[in-house]
C-alpha cells in the first residue's frame, strides 16, 4: 500500500511539473535567428587547382630564413607586453569556467554563531518567556544568549541546463580567447617582419643616397671648375647645389626613419632602445618564395580570427539559451542541520538541543517580466551580431588572400621592370658624366640623369620592400605564424 500511494505522489509530481512546463513554454516569446552561412568557392579565382598544399601549415621559424629575425620573433613572444596581457586575459576566461561549473553544483557552507538578546517584558516573546520555567523555581534567562554550529546546503536543479548552458558558454568564452591570443601572436609575427624589412630597405636607402651625394659633389667640382674656364654658368652650379642640399636633407630623414623604426621594433619585442641586429647589404637579392595557397575552405582551420569568431558564435547561441530558460521555473532545495542552545553547556544534549529543516520552493516569473523578456531580445541580438561578424570574418578572409596573391604577382613584374629601369639609368649616368667633363652635355642633362637614377634605386628598394611584406601578409591572411 504504500509503495502504491509512493507511485501515486511521484505521478502526480511529474503530471504537475509537465503542466507548469506546457503552461510556463506556451508563454516564451520567440525569435529566430538565422543560421551562419559559410560557403565558400572550391577554389581561390584564377587559380585552377586542387593542391591543398598551403604555406600557412610552416611554422613561423621554417617561414622565415634570416635567424636574426627569428631571434627577434622569439624574444617578443615572450617579453611582448599586449601579449602578456591577453595571456592574463586567457587565464581570466578559464577561471570563469570554474565559476560557472560550480553553480549548477550543490553549495555547501558551515555556521558557527553566537548572540544576546533582550526583549521587552511587555511583549508577547516577553511575556512567555518571564513565565516559562526552565527547571523548578528557575527562569527563563535574560538576557537570552544563543549559541548555534551546524552545516547547511543549498542546491539550484539545472532542470532547464541553463547553468551547464551557461557553463558551456564560459568554455566556448575561454577557447575565443585562446584563438584571440594565437591571431594575436600572427599578427605580430608579421608586425615584426614588416618593421625588419623596412628598417633593411631604410639601410639600402640611406646607402643608395650617400653615394649619390658623392656623385654629385664630384659634379659640383666640376661644373665650378667649368665656371671659372667660363664653359659653364653660375646658374648650373646654383641648380646642382640645391640637388646637394635637397638629398642630404632626404639624407637625414631617412636617419630620423631608422631610429624610429628601430624604436618600434624594440617597442614591439618588449625591451629598451637599442641597436637592431640585421643584414642589410643583402636585402635587395632576397628571393621570393612561392606562396602556396591551398584551396579556400582551409581558410576555416587555419585562419585563427575566423574560429575565434565562430566560437564566439557558439557562446551567444548559449547565452539565447540561458536567456530563454529565465522564463521558465526554477527549483531550489535547502538543508541543514545543527545544534543550538541558549547555554553552552547543553549545545551537546541531543536530541533537545538538534536541529534541522529540509525546504524546496519553486520561484516562475508571473507578471511584468518585462527584464527578462528584454534580456532575451538582447540575447538574441547579440547572437545575430555574431553571426554576421562570423561572416564577415570569413569573407575579410578569402578577399585578403585574393588580393595577396594579385599584389605578389604584379610586384614580381613591376620589380622585372625597375630593374632594367636601374641598369639603363646607371649606364646614363656614367655616359652623361664623360659628355659633360668633355663639354659635350649641360648641367641639366646630369641634373636630371642623377635624380632620375636616384629615383629609380630608391624604388627598386621600396618595391623589394613590398615583396617581402606582400609575402609576409600573405602568410599572415592564410592563417599562418600562430602555430
Amino acid at each position: 500500500m504504500n509503495k502504491q500511494v509512493f507511485k501515486y505522489i511521484n505521478i502526480r509530481s511529474v503530471l504537475t511539473l509537465t503542466l507548469f512546463t506546457l503552461i510556463f513554454q506556451s508563454c516564451v516569446p520567440v525569435k529566430t535567428v538565422r543560421d551562419e552561412k559559410k560557403d565558400l568557392p572550391e577554389q581561390f579565382q584564377n587559380i585552377v587547382s586542387n593542391d591543398t598544399t598551403n604555406s600557412a601549415q610552416m611554422k613561423w621559424k621554417e617561414f622565415f630564413n634570416d635567424p636574426k629575425l627569428t631571434a627577434l620573433i622569439d624574444t617578443a613572444l615572450v617579453n611582448n607586453q599586449e601579449l602578456n596581457i591577453m595571456l592574463q586575459q586567457i587565464d581570466m576566461a578559464k577561471n570563469e569556467i570554474q565559476a560557472r561549473k560550480g553553480e549548477y553544483l550543490p553549495f555547501l557552507g558551515i555556521q558557527a554563531a553566537a548572540e544576546v538578546e533582550k526583549v521587552g517584558r511587555y511583549t508577547s516573546q516577553g511575556a512567555n518567556d518571564a513565565n516559562t520555567d526552565i527547571k523548578p523555581g528557575e527562569e527563563f534567562p535574560e538576557p537570552l544568549q544563543n549559541y548555534k554550529v551546524g552545516a547547511f546546503a543549498t542546491w539550484e536543479l539545472d532542470v532547464w541546463k541553463k547553468l551547464r548552458n551557461s557553463k558551456k558558454a564560459a568554455a566556448m568564452e575561454y577557447l575565443s580567447t585562446v584563438e584571440g591570443r594565437n591571431f594575436m601572436v600572427t599578427n605580430l609575427i608579421a608586425e615584426i617582419a614588416d618593421s625588419y624589412y623596412e628598417l633593411q630597405a631604410l639601410d639600402n636607402k640611406l646607402a643608395i643616397l650617400t653615394q649619390n651625394l658623392e656623385l654629385q659633389n664630384h659634379g659640383l667640382k666640376t661644373i665650378r671648375l667649368q665656371m671659372q674656364a667660363a664653359k659653364a654658368t653660375a646658374l648650373g652650379v646654383q641648380r646642382l647645389e640645391a640637388e646637394v642640399y635637397k638629398n642630404t636633407s632626404e639624407l637625414y630623414n631617412v636617419k630620423q626613419d631608422i631610429v624610429e623604426t628601430e624604436n618600434k621594433l624594440n617597442f614591439l619585442v618588449g625591451r629598451s632602445p637599442q641597436h637592431i641586429n640585421r643584414d642589410s647589404d643583402t636585402f635587395i637579392d632576397q628571393k621570393i618564395d612561392t606562396m602556396y595557397v591551398g584551396i579556400p575552405s582551409q581558410l576555416l582551420t587555419n585562419r585563427p580570427d575566423i574560429r575565434q569568431a565562430e566560437y564566439e558564435l557558439q557562446a551567444a547561441k548559449l547565452d539565447t539559451q540561458v536567456a530563454k530558460a529565465n522564463f521558465y521555473p526554477s527549483f531550489t532545495l535547502r538543508a541543514g542541520v545543527g545544534l543550538e542552545s541558549f547555554k553552552t553547556k547543553y549545545i551537546t544534549a541531543t536530541p533537545e538541543s538538534l536541529l534541522y529543516g529540509l525546504a524546496g520552493d519553486m520561484v516562475a516569473p508571473l507578471i511584468n517580466r518585462n527584464a527578462i523578456k528584454a534580456a532575451y531580445y538582447n540575447a538574441n541580438d547579440r547572437q545575430l551580431q555574431a553571426v554576421f561578424d562570423y561572416e564577415k570574418t570569413i569573407l575579410n578572409a578569402h578577399i585578403e588572400v585574393l588580393n595577396g596573391l594579385s599584389k605578389i604577382e604584379n610586384l614580381k613584374k613591376s620589380y622585372e621592370q625597375k630593374e632594367h629601369q636601374v641598369e639603363a639609368l646607371t649606364n646614363s649616368i656614367e655616359i652623361t658624366n664623360k659628355l659633360f667633363s668633355a663639354a659635350r652635355a649641360d648641367y641639366m642633362e646630369v641634373l636630371l640623369t642623377q635624380r632620375d637614377a636616384l629615383e629609380s634605386k630608391l624604388q627598386l628598394v621600396e618595391t623589394k620592400k613590398e615583396q617581402l611584406t606582400a609575402k609576409v601578409n600573405m602568410y599572415k591572411s592564410l592563417g599562418g605564424g600562430w602555430n
